[in-house]
């Protein structure tokens, strides 16, 4: 390569699962203890916010745990994207802050995430690390308006999409790293970084599906593929 490419890259829980945090859709993961139309949408807020901000704080508390640490693959993007710049965009549909941990800078985060709140009347997303519940109240209003989990729930509109579908239009690399690649409209990113001519790479446990849309995959545990993965791109880039 004679410049530095654009380099797009989405994450999932698989690449937070080897750092302890359980996910969502594997049969240890948190769903079995919650149903998701009790803890993840509009409708159990309504129904029920007490239990639902019960279910973030912990979520919350067992990210502040200090064994949730991040893990090889999150350090290899931190990496990458210190040699890329700007010319990186790294999507996250994690609501842990493992990436900024680990160094990464300006990460989007789509389903929001567990290290803010959202005042209930402004919409804004503020940053706050301890518990809250329906007596917290905001900082942004005068007076305090009421907040919830600053998370996108099931049947809400991820955040971002506007930049993502930008950035993926301009990409040459797309990379998909730990995500199961069925929900959309994250499901739909390869068909968009491809029909932009966009090189496509798949880094996961498995492949997501039988008929991968991927150009390339390399199937491992994050903590192996991707800091590999990374090693060969920058030895591609001058």
């Amino acid at each position: 390569m004679n410049r530095l490419p654009k380099v797009v890259v989405l994450t999932g829980a698989g690449i937070s699962a080897e750092s302890g945090l359980a996910t969502f859709r594997d049969n240890n993961g948190l769903w079995e203890e919650h149903r998701i139309e009790d803890v993840a949408t509009p409708q159990a807020f309504s129904a029920d916010p007490e239990r639902v901000y019960r279910f973030y704080n912990a979520r919350r508390a067992q990210l502040q745990d200090p064994a949730i640490t991040p893990n090889t693959a999150h350090l290899a993007l931190a990496r990458l994207q210190s040699t890329l710049g700007d010319r990186m965009m790294l999507i996250t549909q994690n609501v842990d802050d493992l990436h900024e941990r680990a160094g990464s800078c300006g990460v989007v985060h789509m389903h929001g995430t567990l290290q803010s709140y959202r005042c209930l009347r402004s919409h804004k997303s503020v940053a706050y690390t301890s518990a809250f519940d329906s007596r917290t109240r905001c900082s942004c209003c005068n007076p305090g308006s009421p907040v919830r989990p600053d998370i996108v729930w099931f049947g809400e509109m991820p955040m971002h999409i506007e930049r993502i579908i930008e950035a993926l239009s301009q990409a040459d690399i797309f990379i998909a790293i730990g995500t199961s690649g069925q929900v959309y409209p994250a499901a739909g990113f390869v068909d968009i970084a491809r029909d932009h001519s966009a090189h496509t790479v798949e880094l996961n446990l498995a492949s997501a599906s039988t008929e991968t849309l991927f150009e390339e995959t390399w199937q491992g545990p994050a903590t192996s593929v991707v800091p590999a993965y990374v090693d060969k791109l920058l030895k591609a880039i001058p």
